[in-house]
């Protein structure tokens, strides 16, 4: 399914959860998510010296903030705009191309066997802009429902 028009708000909800660096931070997190039921459909950590961030696309963004929350996380909830792309040489390419001129804050992917495509994650700083175009080039984005299937 598509996203509506780009002025609606973007329809995946990325939760970001802030870690300390030290041995279990990442368990910590992933406990929190399995014990309240959450599936996780998409994960990143990125490091720094003290600390590191997690980001999660999940089933339920809502119900995993909360229990994150709950476990004593500092929690995070963004938009981002998640798009299927074909999984062959030239296919990421194609993508950036349709938003040239819009600033990737960061992203991170995975292959997937539906379709032979690949999710890519993007947190892009003009979110409207970026669907507009992605849109126009007649990317598939996704909606939460979509998620469920992967």
């Amino acid at each position: 399914m598509l996203i509506g028009s780009p002025e609606d708000d973007v329809a995946i909800e990325q939760i970001s959860v802030f870690i300390e660096n030290e041995t279990g931070g990442l368990a910590g997190v992933v406990d929190a998510l399995a014990g309240s039921g959450v599936d996780i459909r998409a994960m990143t950590l990125a490091d720094q010296t003290d600390f590191g961030i997690v980001r999660l696309v999940v089933g339920d963004p809502a119900r995993a903030a909360a229990a994150l929350q709950e476990a004593g996380f500092t929690v995070r909830r963004t938009p981002v705009v998640a798009v299927l792309v074909p999984d062959r040489p030239g296919g990421l390419a194609a993508t950036l191309q349709a938003v040239r001129g819009i600033a990737v804050e960061y992203m991170y992917a995975f292959a997937s066997k539906r379709g032979e495509q690949a999710l890519v994650v993007f947190r892009f700083d003009e979110v409207d802009r970026a669907v507009a175009a992605l849109r126009g080039a007649g990317a598939t984005l996704l909606e939460p429902q979509d998620l469920q299937g992967l």
